[in-house]
Protein backbone atom coordinates (compact mmCIF):
# COMPACT_ATOMS: atom_id res chain seq x y z
CA UNK A 1 0.00 0.00 0.00
CA UNK A 2 1.07 3.13 -1.05
CA UNK A 3 2.03 6.01 1.78
CA UNK A 4 0.15 8.91 2.05
CA UNK A 5 1.42 12.21 1.27
CA UNK A 6 2.02 14.66 3.75
CA UNK A 7 0.31 18.14 3.43
CA UNK A 8 2.19 21.33 4.16
CA UNK A 9 0.61 23.77 5.15
CA UNK A 10 3.13 27.25 4.28
CA UNK A 11 3.86 30.50 6.35
CA UNK A 12 6.01 32.74 3.81
CA UNK A 13 8.49 34.57 5.59
CA UNK A 14 9.87 37.65 4.39
CA UNK A 15 12.51 40.21 5.50
CA UNK A 16 14.38 43.27 5.10
CA UNK A 17 16.36 45.77 6.57
CA UNK A 18 18.52 48.63 5.72
CA UNK A 19 21.86 45.82 6.31
CA UNK A 20 20.65 44.24 3.16
CA UNK A 21 21.39 47.07 0.80
CA UNK A 22 18.83 47.99 -1.98
CA UNK A 23 19.66 45.10 -4.39
CA UNK A 24 16.66 43.83 -6.20
CA UNK A 25 17.32 40.37 -5.08
CA UNK A 26 17.11 41.07 -1.33
CA UNK A 27 13.69 42.78 -1.91
CA UNK A 28 10.67 41.82 -0.43
CA UNK A 29 8.64 42.02 -4.12
CA UNK A 30 11.73 39.57 -4.84
CA UNK A 31 11.37 37.04 -2.37
CA UNK A 32 7.77 37.17 -2.67
CA UNK A 33 7.34 35.63 -6.07
CA UNK A 34 10.56 33.14 -5.46
CA UNK A 35 8.43 31.84 -2.27
CA UNK A 36 4.95 31.71 -4.04
CA UNK A 37 6.71 29.79 -7.34
CA UNK A 38 8.38 27.46 -4.79
CA UNK A 39 5.11 26.63 -2.87
CA UNK A 40 3.20 26.10 -5.74
CA UNK A 41 5.63 23.84 -7.90
CA UNK A 42 5.82 21.56 -4.69
CA UNK A 43 2.09 21.81 -4.35
CA UNK A 44 2.16 23.18 -0.79
CA UNK A 45 -0.60 25.34 0.44
CA UNK A 46 0.12 28.82 1.97
CA UNK A 47 -1.35 29.36 4.76
CA UNK A 48 -0.19 33.25 5.20
CA UNK A 49 2.45 36.21 4.20
CA UNK A 50 4.82 36.91 7.00
CA UNK A 51 6.69 40.76 5.89
CA UNK A 52 9.48 42.14 8.77
CA UNK A 53 10.36 45.04 6.55
CA UNK A 54 13.15 47.69 8.15
CA UNK A 55 14.27 44.83 10.84
CA UNK A 56 17.06 43.69 11.64
CA UNK A 57 18.25 39.94 11.62
CA UNK A 58 20.54 40.12 14.68
CA UNK A 59 17.39 39.86 16.98
CA UNK A 60 14.25 38.20 16.59
CA UNK A 61 12.06 40.42 18.30
CA UNK A 62 9.92 41.53 14.89
CA UNK A 63 6.33 41.84 15.01
CA UNK A 64 5.67 39.20 12.07
CA UNK A 65 8.40 36.67 12.83
CA UNK A 66 6.48 36.53 16.54
CA UNK A 67 3.22 36.21 14.45
CA UNK A 68 4.24 32.99 12.16
CA UNK A 69 5.76 31.55 15.74
CA UNK A 70 2.47 32.18 17.85
CA UNK A 71 0.94 30.79 14.49
CA UNK A 72 3.12 27.14 15.07
CA UNK A 73 1.75 27.30 18.63
CA UNK A 74 -1.33 27.35 17.19
CA UNK A 75 -0.93 24.43 14.75
CA UNK A 76 -2.29 26.46 11.95
CA UNK A 77 1.22 25.93 9.77
CA UNK A 78 3.94 23.10 9.84
CA UNK A 79 6.47 24.41 6.88
CA UNK A 80 8.36 27.47 7.06
CA UNK A 81 9.62 29.17 3.60
CA UNK A 82 12.64 31.78 3.13
CA UNK A 83 14.89 32.67 0.19
CA UNK A 84 17.46 31.64 1.88
CA UNK A 85 18.79 31.20 5.84
CA UNK A 86 20.41 34.77 6.32
CA UNK A 87 16.14 35.70 5.95
CA UNK A 88 15.40 33.78 9.22
CA UNK A 89 18.18 35.89 10.82
CA UNK A 90 21.35 36.78 11.59
CA UNK A 91 22.52 35.74 14.69
CA UNK A 92 23.74 32.03 14.21
CA UNK A 93 23.19 31.17 18.20
CA UNK A 94 19.11 31.94 17.46
CA UNK A 95 18.94 30.73 14.15
CA UNK A 96 20.55 27.63 14.96
CA UNK A 97 18.08 27.39 17.94
CA UNK A 98 15.00 27.80 15.76
CA UNK A 99 16.17 24.98 12.96
CA UNK A 100 17.72 22.65 14.63
CA UNK A 101 15.49 22.78 18.31
CA UNK A 102 12.42 24.65 17.94
CA UNK A 103 10.94 24.14 14.14
CA UNK A 104 12.12 20.25 14.88
CA UNK A 105 10.31 19.94 18.36
CA UNK A 106 7.01 21.60 17.20
CA UNK A 107 6.61 19.18 13.74
CA UNK A 108 7.76 21.89 11.64
CA UNK A 109 9.64 21.69 8.33
CA UNK A 110 12.01 24.84 7.20
CA UNK A 111 13.12 25.29 3.69
CA UNK A 112 15.68 28.05 3.08
CA UNK A 113 15.32 27.58 -0.97
CA UNK A 114 18.89 29.27 -1.95
CA UNK A 115 20.66 27.93 0.46
CA UNK A 116 19.70 24.09 -0.78
CA UNK A 117 18.50 23.76 2.95
CA UNK A 118 15.46 21.32 4.22
CA UNK A 119 15.31 19.95 7.53
CA UNK A 120 13.66 16.80 6.09
CA UNK A 121 17.39 16.25 4.25
CA UNK A 122 19.53 14.09 5.95
CA UNK A 123 22.35 16.34 4.13
CA UNK A 124 22.12 19.52 6.37
CA UNK A 125 25.49 20.09 7.40
CA UNK A 126 26.49 23.18 5.99
CA UNK A 127 23.72 25.09 7.50
CA UNK A 128 25.29 25.82 11.23
CA UNK A 129 28.32 27.54 8.98
CA UNK A 130 26.20 29.59 6.91
CA UNK A 131 24.33 30.75 10.08
CA UNK A 132 27.96 31.87 11.40
CA UNK A 133 29.10 33.30 7.84
CA UNK A 134 25.79 35.27 8.22
CA UNK A 135 26.56 36.96 11.42
CA UNK A 136 29.75 37.97 10.79
CA UNK A 137 28.11 39.96 7.56
CA UNK A 138 25.92 41.43 10.12
CA UNK A 139 29.07 41.84 12.27
CA UNK A 140 30.77 43.66 9.61
CA UNK A 141 28.17 45.76 8.10
CA UNK A 142 27.21 47.11 11.86
CA UNK A 143 31.12 48.36 11.91
CA UNK A 144 30.51 49.96 8.86
CA UNK A 145 27.42 51.56 9.71
CA UNK A 146 29.04 52.78 13.21
CA UNK A 147 32.08 53.72 11.28
CA UNK A 148 29.94 55.74 9.19
CA UNK A 149 28.02 57.13 12.03
CA UNK A 150 31.00 57.99 13.69
CA UNK A 151 32.74 60.35 11.07
CA UNK A 152 29.07 62.19 10.22
CA UNK A 153 28.99 62.64 14.10
CA UNK A 154 32.53 64.70 14.11
CA UNK A 155 31.82 66.58 11.26
CA UNK A 156 28.89 68.32 13.13
CA UNK A 157 26.16 66.28 11.05
CA UNK A 158 23.13 65.79 13.58
CA UNK A 159 22.07 62.11 12.59
CA UNK A 160 19.18 61.79 15.52
CA UNK A 161 15.37 60.51 14.59
CA UNK A 162 14.03 63.69 16.36
CA UNK A 163 15.36 67.50 17.00
CA UNK A 164 16.01 68.35 20.04
CA UNK A 165 12.70 70.07 21.35
CA UNK A 166 12.88 73.99 20.09
CA UNK A 167 14.21 72.43 16.50
CA UNK A 168 13.20 70.60 13.92
CA UNK A 169 15.35 69.19 10.65
CA UNK A 170 16.16 71.61 8.27
CA UNK A 171 13.74 70.40 4.80
CA UNK A 172 16.95 70.69 2.89
CA UNK A 173 19.16 68.83 4.91
CA UNK A 174 17.83 66.38 7.56
CA UNK A 175 21.51 66.34 8.91
CA UNK A 176 20.89 69.74 10.29
CA UNK A 177 19.19 71.34 12.41
CA UNK A 178 16.95 75.19 12.20
CA UNK A 179 15.37 76.52 15.03
CA UNK A 180 11.30 75.36 15.39
CA UNK A 181 9.56 79.39 16.15
CA UNK A 182 6.67 77.74 17.21
CA UNK A 183 7.98 75.99 20.41
CA UNK A 184 11.41 77.95 20.96
CA UNK A 185 10.21 80.56 23.13
CA UNK A 186 8.77 78.16 25.77
CA UNK A 187 12.51 77.05 25.64
CA UNK A 188 13.61 80.60 26.50
CA UNK A 189 11.11 81.27 29.21
CA UNK A 190 12.28 78.24 30.70
CA UNK A 191 15.77 79.39 30.54
CA UNK A 192 15.01 82.75 31.49
CA UNK A 193 12.76 80.59 34.50
CA UNK A 194 16.24 78.71 35.96
CA UNK A 195 18.94 82.02 35.35
CA UNK A 196 17.14 83.60 38.04
CA UNK A 197 17.17 80.31 40.23
CA UNK A 198 13.84 78.86 39.66
CA UNK A 199 14.01 74.84 40.20
CA UNK A 200 12.97 72.53 37.27
CA UNK A 201 9.51 71.08 39.95
CA UNK A 202 8.77 75.12 39.87
CA UNK A 203 9.18 75.33 36.07
CA UNK A 204 7.50 72.27 35.21
CA UNK A 205 4.22 73.33 37.44
CA UNK A 206 4.53 76.57 35.94
CA UNK A 207 3.77 74.72 32.11
CA UNK A 208 1.74 72.55 33.71
CA UNK A 209 -0.42 75.64 34.57
CA UNK A 210 -0.19 77.17 31.33
CA UNK A 211 -1.45 73.76 29.69
CA UNK A 212 1.65 73.92 27.76
CA UNK A 213 2.11 69.94 25.96
CA UNK A 214 5.16 68.33 26.87
CA UNK A 215 8.07 67.51 24.27
CA UNK A 216 6.90 64.07 23.67
CA UNK A 217 3.33 65.20 23.29
CA UNK A 218 4.62 67.68 20.66
CA UNK A 219 7.21 65.26 19.06
CA UNK A 220 4.08 62.72 18.34
CA UNK A 221 1.70 65.27 17.01
CA UNK A 222 4.21 66.86 14.65
CA UNK A 223 4.75 63.56 12.77
CA UNK A 224 1.61 61.57 13.82
CA UNK A 225 3.11 59.26 15.67
CA UNK A 226 0.49 57.26 18.80
CA UNK A 227 1.79 58.09 22.12
CA UNK A 228 1.33 54.29 22.85
CA UNK A 229 4.83 54.16 21.36
CA UNK A 230 6.43 56.04 24.61
CA UNK A 231 5.26 53.73 27.41
CA UNK A 232 7.07 55.58 29.87
CA UNK A 233 5.53 59.04 29.40
CA UNK A 234 2.21 58.34 30.29
CA UNK A 235 1.55 61.07 32.42
CA UNK A 236 1.84 63.34 29.92
CA UNK A 237 2.60 66.61 31.86
CA UNK A 238 5.79 68.34 32.22
CA UNK A 239 8.25 67.04 34.76
CA UNK A 240 11.54 68.24 36.72
CA UNK A 241 13.05 65.31 35.22
CA UNK A 242 12.32 66.88 31.07
CA UNK A 243 12.84 70.16 32.47
CA UNK A 244 16.03 69.12 33.67
CA UNK A 245 16.96 67.47 30.37
CA UNK A 246 16.33 70.74 28.10
CA UNK A 247 18.59 72.51 30.74
CA UNK A 248 21.64 70.18 30.28
CA UNK A 249 21.13 70.17 26.45
CA UNK A 250 24.10 72.10 24.82
CA UNK A 251 21.80 72.04 22.00
CA UNK A 252 20.51 75.51 22.48
CA UNK A 253 23.70 77.04 22.54
CA UNK A 254 24.58 75.87 19.19
CA UNK A 255 26.38 72.56 19.74
CA UNK A 256 25.61 69.74 18.46
CA UNK A 257 26.42 66.55 20.90
CA UNK A 258 25.90 62.99 20.06
CA UNK A 259 27.69 59.06 20.70
CA UNK A 260 25.76 59.74 24.39
CA UNK A 261 24.97 55.88 24.56
CA UNK A 262 26.77 52.90 23.23
CA UNK A 263 25.09 49.32 21.95
CA UNK A 264 26.33 46.75 24.59
CA UNK A 265 26.27 44.85 20.93
CA UNK A 266 25.62 44.48 17.65
CA UNK A 267 22.82 41.63 18.33
CA UNK A 268 21.29 43.66 21.74
CA UNK A 269 18.93 47.03 21.50
CA UNK A 270 20.47 47.73 25.39
CA UNK A 271 22.65 50.95 25.44
CA UNK A 272 24.73 52.23 27.77
CA UNK A 273 25.72 55.86 28.70
CA UNK A 274 29.14 56.89 27.97
CA UNK A 275 31.41 59.53 30.13
CA UNK A 276 30.95 62.79 29.01
CA UNK A 277 34.53 63.06 27.90
CA UNK A 278 33.72 60.28 25.52
CA UNK A 279 30.37 62.48 23.73
CA UNK A 280 31.50 63.81 19.87
CA UNK A 281 30.94 67.93 20.67
CA UNK A 282 30.69 70.23 17.92
CA UNK A 283 30.48 73.93 17.96
CA UNK A 284 28.34 76.20 16.35
CA UNK A 285 26.86 74.02 13.70
CA UNK A 286 23.46 75.28 13.98
CA UNK A 287 21.48 78.48 15.38
CA UNK A 288 20.92 79.16 19.01
CA UNK A 289 18.27 79.68 20.86
CA UNK A 290 19.96 80.47 24.37
CA UNK A 291 23.27 82.92 24.72
CA UNK A 292 26.28 81.37 26.07
CA UNK A 293 26.53 83.51 29.58
CA UNK A 294 22.97 82.52 30.29
CA UNK A 295 23.29 79.31 29.18
CA UNK A 296 26.68 78.71 31.77
CA UNK A 297 24.71 80.33 34.82
CA UNK A 298 22.23 77.19 34.92
CA UNK A 299 24.55 75.36 34.69
CA UNK A 300 26.33 76.71 38.38
CA UNK A 301 22.72 76.67 39.76
CA UNK A 302 21.98 73.23 38.33
CA UNK A 303 25.87 72.03 39.96
CA UNK A 304 25.03 73.87 43.17
CA UNK A 305 21.09 72.43 44.17
CA UNK A 306 21.92 70.05 47.18
CA UNK A 307 20.14 69.31 50.10
CA UNK A 308 20.05 71.66 52.78
CA UNK A 309 21.14 70.98 56.64
CA UNK A 310 18.21 70.29 59.38
CA UNK A 311 19.74 73.64 61.01
CA UNK A 312 19.07 75.62 57.51
CA UNK A 313 22.68 75.92 56.75
CA UNK A 314 23.05 76.14 52.56
CA UNK A 315 26.92 75.91 51.29
CA UNK A 316 27.01 79.17 49.15
CA UNK A 317 29.76 77.57 47.13
CA UNK A 318 28.66 74.70 45.61
CA UNK A 319 29.58 74.22 42.52
CA UNK A 320 31.65 76.64 42.56
CA UNK A 321 34.50 75.65 44.84
CA UNK A 322 36.62 73.14 44.05
CA UNK A 323 39.89 71.16 44.97
CA UNK A 324 43.05 72.57 43.36
CA UNK A 325 44.65 69.35 42.37
CA UNK A 326 42.17 67.00 40.98
CA UNK A 327 38.97 69.73 40.29
CA UNK A 328 36.37 67.64 42.22
CA UNK A 329 34.14 69.80 44.11
CA UNK A 330 34.66 70.91 47.77
CA UNK A 331 31.59 69.35 50.21
CA UNK A 332 30.81 69.98 53.20
CA UNK A 333 32.03 67.98 56.49
CA UNK A 334 31.79 68.61 60.15
CA UNK A 335 33.64 70.84 62.21
CA UNK A 336 34.42 70.90 65.96
CA UNK A 337 34.69 74.94 65.74
CA UNK A 338 31.59 75.99 67.58
CA UNK A 339 31.09 79.86 65.66
CA UNK A 340 31.67 77.39 62.48
CA UNK A 341 28.94 75.91 60.73
CA UNK A 342 31.42 73.34 58.64
CA UNK A 343 34.65 72.83 56.89
CA UNK A 344 35.04 72.27 53.08
CA UNK A 345 36.53 68.73 51.95
CA UNK A 346 37.94 67.73 48.53
CA UNK A 347 34.86 65.83 46.97
CA UNK A 348 37.16 62.68 46.26
CA UNK A 349 39.06 62.58 49.55
CA UNK A 350 35.39 62.34 51.23
CA UNK A 351 34.55 59.75 49.02
CA UNK A 352 37.45 57.67 48.26
CA UNK A 353 40.44 58.71 51.03
CA UNK A 354 44.11 59.33 50.38
CA UNK A 355 43.64 56.92 47.42
CA UNK A 356 42.15 59.75 45.55
CA UNK A 357 43.16 62.77 46.80
CA UNK A 358 44.19 64.73 50.16
CA UNK A 359 41.74 66.62 52.50
CA UNK A 360 41.91 70.09 51.26
CA UNK A 361 40.34 71.03 54.27
CA UNK A 362 38.88 74.50 54.80
CA UNK A 363 37.08 76.55 57.35
CA UNK A 364 34.11 77.48 55.93
CA UNK A 365 33.90 81.40 57.98
CA UNK A 366 37.54 81.61 56.21
CA UNK A 367 36.55 81.00 52.76
CA UNK A 368 33.45 83.08 53.38
CA UNK A 369 35.85 86.05 54.30
CA UNK A 370 38.44 85.64 51.35
CA UNK A 371 35.79 86.06 48.99
CA UNK A 372 33.88 88.71 50.07
CA UNK A 373 37.09 90.67 50.57
CA UNK A 374 38.29 89.78 47.09
CA UNK A 375 34.98 90.97 45.64
CA UNK A 376 35.10 93.89 48.18
CA UNK A 377 38.42 95.00 46.68
CA UNK A 378 37.24 94.54 42.71
CA UNK A 379 34.47 96.78 43.80
CA UNK A 380 36.89 99.51 45.95
CA UNK A 381 38.90 100.09 42.23
CA UNK A 382 39.08 103.20 40.41
CA UNK A 383 38.53 103.66 36.61
CA UNK A 384 42.15 104.98 36.28
CA UNK A 385 43.15 101.61 38.76
CA UNK A 386 40.93 99.32 36.36
CA UNK A 387 42.71 100.85 33.25
CA UNK A 388 45.62 100.45 34.59
CA UNK A 389 45.09 96.54 35.49
CA UNK A 390 43.82 95.73 32.33
CA UNK A 391 47.07 97.03 30.68
CA UNK A 392 49.67 95.33 33.30
CA UNK A 393 47.80 92.47 32.61
CA UNK A 394 47.95 92.64 28.91
CA UNK A 395 51.27 92.78 29.51
CA UNK A 396 51.94 89.95 31.44
CA UNK A 397 49.67 88.00 29.18
CA UNK A 398 52.31 88.84 26.20
CA UNK A 399 55.24 87.96 27.82
CA UNK A 400 53.57 84.57 29.17
CA UNK A 401 52.25 83.84 25.57
CA UNK A 402 55.71 84.13 24.41
CA UNK A 403 57.03 81.53 26.94
CA UNK A 404 54.41 79.04 27.32
CA UNK A 405 52.89 77.39 23.71
CA UNK A 406 49.41 76.24 24.96
CA UNK A 407 49.27 74.50 21.25
CA UNK A 408 52.36 71.82 22.82
CA UNK A 409 51.11 71.45 26.04
CA UNK A 410 47.51 70.24 24.63
CA UNK A 411 49.54 67.61 22.67
CA UNK A 412 50.80 66.68 25.70
CA UNK A 413 47.54 66.55 27.72
CA UNK A 414 46.16 64.40 24.71
CA UNK A 415 49.02 62.19 24.73
CA UNK A 416 48.84 61.25 28.17
CA UNK A 417 45.14 60.87 27.82
CA UNK A 418 45.60 58.60 25.16
CA UNK A 419 47.93 56.57 27.09
CA UNK A 420 45.60 56.50 30.51
CA UNK A 421 42.72 54.93 28.49
CA UNK A 422 44.96 52.18 27.42
CA UNK A 423 45.75 51.47 30.56
CA UNK A 424 42.61 51.04 31.57
CA UNK A 425 41.83 49.10 28.75
CA UNK A 426 44.79 46.81 30.00
CA UNK A 427 43.79 46.42 33.43
CA UNK A 428 39.93 45.71 32.25
CA UNK A 429 41.22 42.87 29.92
CA UNK A 430 43.62 41.56 32.70
CA UNK A 431 41.08 41.65 35.28
CA UNK A 432 38.76 39.36 33.05
CA UNK A 433 41.47 36.72 32.01
CA UNK A 434 42.25 36.75 35.26
CA UNK A 435 45.64 38.16 36.06
CA UNK A 436 45.16 40.53 38.02
CA UNK A 437 42.58 40.25 41.24
CA UNK A 438 39.60 42.30 41.34
CA UNK A 439 40.66 44.29 44.38
CA UNK A 440 44.04 45.09 42.69
CA UNK A 441 41.35 46.02 39.78
CA UNK A 442 39.48 48.46 41.95
CA UNK A 443 42.66 50.27 43.37
CA UNK A 444 44.23 50.67 39.67
CA UNK A 445 40.44 51.78 38.31
CA UNK A 446 40.45 54.19 40.49
CA UNK A 447 43.73 55.69 40.35
CA UNK A 448 43.54 55.99 36.38
CA UNK A 449 39.93 57.46 36.57
CA UNK A 450 41.55 59.87 38.60
CA UNK A 451 44.34 60.56 36.69
CA UNK A 452 41.71 60.71 33.53
CA UNK A 453 39.74 62.95 35.63
CA UNK A 454 42.73 65.39 36.30
CA UNK A 455 44.24 65.27 33.05
CA UNK A 456 40.90 66.25 31.08
CA UNK A 457 40.50 68.75 33.55
CA UNK A 458 43.86 70.72 32.74
CA UNK A 459 42.59 70.32 28.85
CA UNK A 460 39.59 71.82 29.66
CA UNK A 461 41.41 74.78 31.58
CA UNK A 462 43.56 75.59 28.50
CA UNK A 463 41.17 75.24 25.76
CA UNK A 464 39.06 77.98 28.15
CA UNK A 465 42.26 80.39 28.88
CA UNK A 466 42.86 80.60 24.81
CA UNK A 467 39.05 81.56 24.00
CA UNK A 468 39.84 84.26 26.89
CA UNK A 469 43.20 85.95 25.62
CA UNK A 470 41.68 89.33 24.75
CA UNK A 471 42.02 92.22 26.84
CA UNK A 472 38.42 92.90 26.28
CA UNK A 473 37.37 90.04 28.59
CA UNK A 474 38.53 91.97 31.51
CA UNK A 475 36.35 95.22 30.48
CA UNK A 476 33.38 93.01 30.10
CA UNK A 477 34.31 91.58 33.86
CA UNK A 478 34.64 95.37 35.22
CA UNK A 479 30.89 96.33 33.32
CA UNK A 480 29.66 93.08 35.06
CA UNK A 481 31.12 94.67 38.40
CA UNK A 482 29.61 98.37 37.81
CA UNK A 483 26.29 97.10 38.41
CA UNK A 484 27.08 96.65 42.20
CA UNK A 485 27.86 99.12 44.74
CA UNK A 486 28.62 97.98 48.49
CA UNK A 487 28.48 94.51 49.15
CA UNK A 488 28.32 93.20 52.88
CA UNK A 489 27.29 89.89 52.45
CA UNK A 490 27.46 86.97 49.99
CA UNK A 491 24.92 84.90 48.52
CA UNK A 492 25.13 82.45 46.12
CA UNK A 493 23.28 84.30 43.26
CA UNK A 494 26.04 86.80 43.76
CA UNK A 495 28.87 84.21 43.46
CA UNK A 496 27.27 82.73 40.41
CA UNK A 497 26.98 86.09 38.57
CA UNK A 498 30.86 87.03 39.54
CA UNK A 499 33.05 84.19 39.78
CA UNK A 500 33.78 81.35 37.41
CA UNK A 501 35.55 79.14 40.24
CA UNK A 502 37.30 78.94 43.57
CA UNK A 503 40.23 76.89 43.54
CA UNK A 504 41.39 75.50 47.42
CA UNK A 505 44.73 74.24 47.48
CA UNK A 506 46.37 71.88 50.29
CA UNK A 507 46.93 73.61 53.13
CA UNK A 508 50.19 72.83 55.80
CA UNK A 509 51.25 74.08 59.54
CA UNK A 510 54.27 75.74 60.87
CA UNK A 511 55.15 76.05 64.22
CA UNK A 512 55.49 79.09 65.71
CA UNK A 513 55.63 79.86 69.65
CA UNK A 514 52.28 80.86 69.99
CA UNK A 515 51.38 77.49 68.20
CA UNK A 516 50.91 76.26 65.10
CA UNK A 517 49.55 78.54 62.24
CA UNK A 518 47.84 77.01 58.79
CA UNK A 519 49.18 77.93 55.14
CA UNK A 520 46.88 77.32 51.92
CA UNK A 521 46.37 79.34 48.62
CA UNK A 522 43.15 80.35 47.65
CA UNK A 523 42.57 80.96 43.65
CA UNK A 524 39.17 83.09 42.79
CA UNK A 525 39.01 83.16 38.86
CA UNK A 526 36.90 86.05 38.43
CA UNK A 527 34.11 85.53 35.51
CA UNK A 528 35.82 86.67 32.15
CA UNK A 529 39.11 86.78 33.44
CA UNK A 530 41.71 84.39 32.83
CA UNK A 531 44.41 85.51 35.33
CA UNK A 532 43.46 84.53 38.92
CA UNK A 533 43.02 86.45 42.04
CA UNK A 534 45.60 84.38 44.81
CA UNK A 535 45.30 85.10 48.53
CA UNK A 536 47.66 83.23 50.38
CA UNK A 537 45.59 81.99 53.47
CA UNK A 538 47.89 82.21 57.11
CA UNK A 539 45.54 81.92 60.27
CA UNK A 540 44.77 79.08 63.17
Amino acid sequence: MQERKKMYIAGLYMRLSRDDGTAESSSITTQRKILLSYAKENGFIVYDEYIDDGFSGTNFDRPNFKRMIQDIENKKINLVLTKDLSRLGRDYITAGQYTEIYFPSKGVRYIAINDGYDSNSPYNDIAPFKNVINEMYARDISKKIRSSFLARMKDGYYIGNFAPYGYKKDPDNKNHLVIDEEVAPIVKEIFTMASIGKRPTDIATHLNNKSIITPIMYRCEKHNLSLNSYPKYKNRRWTSATVSKILRSVAYIGHTAQKKTTKISFKSKVTVNNPREDWIIVENTHSPIIDKNTFELVQRYTKSRTCQKSKGFKNIFSGIAICADCGKSMSTVGTRKKDSPANLACGGYKLYGTSACTNHFIDYNVLYDIVLKSIQEQLALSKEDKEKLVLSIKKEFDKSSKKENSKSELEKLGKKSAEINKMIEKIYEDNFNNKISSETFDKLLSKYENERKITSEKIKRIQESRKKENNNSYLDFFKLVDEYTDIKELDQDLLFRLIDSIEVSQGYYTKTKNGKIKHQKISIYFRFINKPYITKYIGK
